[in-house]
């Protein structure tokens, strides 16, 4: 076993010796250990409650005769960052905790792990550092929240955003809004919603790294409990067999949760977060692969925010497994982290309700959730949910409204300065120019709440959250800060959006943007000391996946 070298033999009784100063017996020290990484903490929703999800996966692990031994990692709350200088932090803190779980891992030799995330950046976070270090391991996540009543309605943490431009459209009440506010969030979990987290929880499921139920099953529900103890009994079998997760995660399951990806309408996050998932495991997945697995998965789930069904009735529906069961051309053979292929695990599994999954012949689209548009204003690509894109903004050309940070156009869409018709640009926010490639929930909720959904685009070089809506562009690259077209574009430019067509131009002549291009200076850091100055100066681009530099 791997973690013999800390407890084996004459010349570690030092090391046994601190393992007895915690009270481990000479009996647990002999069984596998067994690394349950959590990252409870008391500052996000969908963390709140993962200590009694660690203490439901050391229970399954005691079961199947191994010694469980509980570490922690960081985590960013999504929601609480969003719209200051926390958000700057959101997206680095995958590395940290990639880089704090191989640390733990590494430095105290576990023969296996059960990692426990949930929410946006802990989860391909672990998933990173779960293929980097290579042992057999098992992911489980806390679960999605439950949606929240609003007089008569489904609402969640979005609807709370849209509605501060509602307000300001004087379409709601201060009232109205407190109201909501108090209902919105009914208690743990990762936000109700087709959002990053239960994006990424999805696609772990997919992927095969998490146990059936992994991303839907709701975070107050015993089932999500006996789910824990289910993974921590699983590790064990895998251990036993010597599977371990790159065993699992070849290029035929990324493709399979890609094609779930599409199927779901997932977060356009999952475009940054994938391919850096996939790296670790030595996988190749260029930005192009999103479209060719879209063109031929259609869009069979319209979930909140962009369409009208929630998390749990997903899970009620079956799940991920009843989606998989519905698509054709996946790679059934491959190996899970059940110890079984993924065509046993679908083994009678069908949905359980045609309107929340519908079959192929009646899709909500034809083609995925998400596409990747190329063009002079995204030479790299740029990333658009276009599941939840409103019919008549799938092809769209206006004017371009130029702001160089989230809070200038935040301010202008509240104050009614941007109008039907209107391209709003916000620049300087990519991986490097952010720094940390800020979510763009406030100002793309607000144009919800302000009712210009159906005649506004926004485009960045920033990224959206998963509860985006609407004609929003993200991932622009090259990133304005690195000299990318985004960075030169002029208020007033005519941008044209073709979504159908994977194209997002700028009509602006060659000859005006070589003009522009000379006398272009690159923007000054808005950071310059501390973690995310580092990561700015080491970060690659949102086209391959916003992840640091080898060298």
């Amino acid at each position: 076993m791997r973690s013999d070298a800390i407890k084996k033999g004459l010349e570690r009784a030092p090391h046994r010796s601190l393992l007895k100063a915690m009270g481990y017996t000479d009996e647990e020290i002999r069984r596998p250990l067994v690394g349950v990484v959590h990252a409870h903490n008391e500052i996000i929703p969908g963390h709140v409650h993962l200590d009694k999800i660690c203490e439901a996966v050391k229970t399954g692990v005691r079961i199947a005769g191994g010694t469980p031994i509980a570490f922690a990692t960081i985590g960013v709350c999504d929601g609480i960052a969003m719209n200051h200088r926390g958000m700057k932090y959101s997206l680095a803190s995958r590395e940290i905790v990639a880089d704090s779980v191989e640390i733990m891992a590494n430095a105290h030799p576990f023969d296996a792990l059960v990692l426990i995330p949930n929410c946006d950046k802990v989860v391909p976070g672990m998933l990173m550092a779960m293929l980097r270090v290579n042992i057999p391991a098992v992911m489980v996540s806390g679960g999605p929240m439950l949606t929240g009543r609003y007089r008569g309605k489904d609402v969640h943490l979005v609807s709370v955003f849209e509605g501060v431009g509602r307000v300001k459209a004087n379409t709601m009440t201060m009232e109205e809004l407190n109201e909501l506010e108090e209902a919105a969030c009914p208690g743990c979990g990762s936000c109700a919603g087709m959002f990053t987290a239960n994006s990424m929880n999805c696609l772990t499921e997919a992927l095969g790294l998490g146990l059936p139920g992994n991303g839907t099953i709701p975070a107050v529900s015993a089932a999500r409990i006996r789910l824990a103890k289910q993974a921590g009994m699983a590790v064990m079998h895998l251990l036993a067999e010597d599977i371990r997760p790159r065993d699992i995660a070849t290029r035929e399951a990324f493709e399979n949760a890609m094609a779930v990806d599409m199927a779901l309408g997932c977060s356009t996050n999952t475009v940054l977060h994938v391919p850096a998932v996939a790296r670790e495991a030595g996988v190749d997945l260029p930005l192009a692969t999103f479209n060719e697995v879209s063109v031929r998965t259609p869009h069979l789930c319209s979930l909140i925010p962009g369409g009208p069904h929630s998390m749990q009735q997903l899970d009620e529906a079956g799940g991920v497994a009843a989606v998989m069961s519905e698509l054709e051309g996946l790679h059934q053979d491959v190996m899970t982290v059940t110890g079984k292929s993924l065509r046993e695990n679908l083994e009678g599994v069908v949905s359980r309700n045609a309107e929340v999954i519908r079959p192929l012949n009646n899709p909500y689209h034809k083609v995925g959730g998400i596409a990747i548009l190329y063009g002079n204003l995204a030479p790299d690509g740029a990333a658009v949910k276009q599941s939840a894109v409103a019919d008549e903004m799938l092809k769209h050309s206006g004017p371009a409204r130029v702001f160089n940070s989230e809070e200038e156009a935040q301010e202008a869409i509240l104050a009614g300065n941007i109008k039907s018709g209107d391209v709003v640009i916000i620049r300087n926010c990519g991986p490097k120019g952010g720094p940390g490639m800020p979510e763009m929930l406030s100002p793309t909720s607000a144009i919800i709440g302000m009712g210009l959904g159906k005649s506004v685009a926004l485009i960045t070089d920033g990224r959206f959250s998963g509860g985006t809506q609407g004609a929003c562009i993200g991932h622009v690259s090259p990133e304005a800060a690195e000299g990318g077209p985004i960075g030169m574009v002029k208020e007033g430019d005519r941008i044209i959006i073709d979504i159908p067509n994977h194209s997002l131009k700028l009509d602006v002549s060659e000859e005006e943007m070589e003009k522009r291009r000379a006398a272009w200076q690159p923007p000054a850091p808005k950071i310059t000391s501390g973690y995310v100055a580092r990561y700015a100066r080491q970060v690659t681009s949102g086209s391959t996946g916003a992840v640091l530099k080898d060298k």
